[in-house]
């Protein structure tokens, strides 16, 4: 979907049409954070759903490369607490507990006790897990490199820049 505008043409997105019909219906009202947020909103949901199709070609969902990929990047030896993967990913025990089950059925991570906490578990990477979500990785950043071919390399790190005040600002 690369719809690049004629040069006498301005870009237009399905936002437009919703803030020109807010600025007739409510002329006194300023919808710029509904341009932001709306496209926000739109992007996210449309890169989502890129995003677990492609995860799902190696078997897992979103949910399961968010706890594969925060084992990957937490370092040799690849393990975590069940808990601080739940703080993590912001996750209840409940669905943690969940997505482990069905990862470990997968054989994509372990949990054996912890040696330090007799009450505690450690989650592991297998040698299969570490393989899945390196190939994962790569091609959901290729995903995501795909849809932000659209801007340059400047525009690109503006755009990252902006949104990384906005996460700030809100406390996201």
């Amino acid at each position: 979907m690369n719809a690049r505008p004629e040069p006498d043409q301005p870009l237009r997105d399905p936002v437009d049409a919703i803030i020109e019909q807010w600025a007739v219906a409510r002329p006194d009202l300023d919808t710029t954070a509904m341009e932001v947020f709306g496209r926000v909103n739109r992007l996210s949901r449309a890169l989502g759903d890129r995003m677990e199709k492609t995860y799902a070609r190696f078997g897992v969902s979103r949910g399961e490369f968010d706890v594969l990929a925060t084992l990957r990047r937490s370092g040799e030896p690849y393990t975590l607490s069940p808990r601080q993967l739940s703080a993590t990913l912001m996750l209840t025990t409940g669905g943690m507990t969940g997505r482990l089950d069905k990862l470990e059925r997968a054989n994509l991570l372990r949990r054996s006790p912890d040696p330090h906490d007799r009450r505690g578990l450690q989650v592991t990477l297998t040698d299969e897990g570490l393989r899945l979500i390196d190939d994962a990785l790569v091609a959901g950043l290729a995903v995501q490199t795909e849809a932000l071919s659209h801007l340059n390399d400047e525009q690109a790190g503006q755009l990252a820049g902006l949104l990384r005040m906005l996460v700030v600002g809100t406390g996201s």
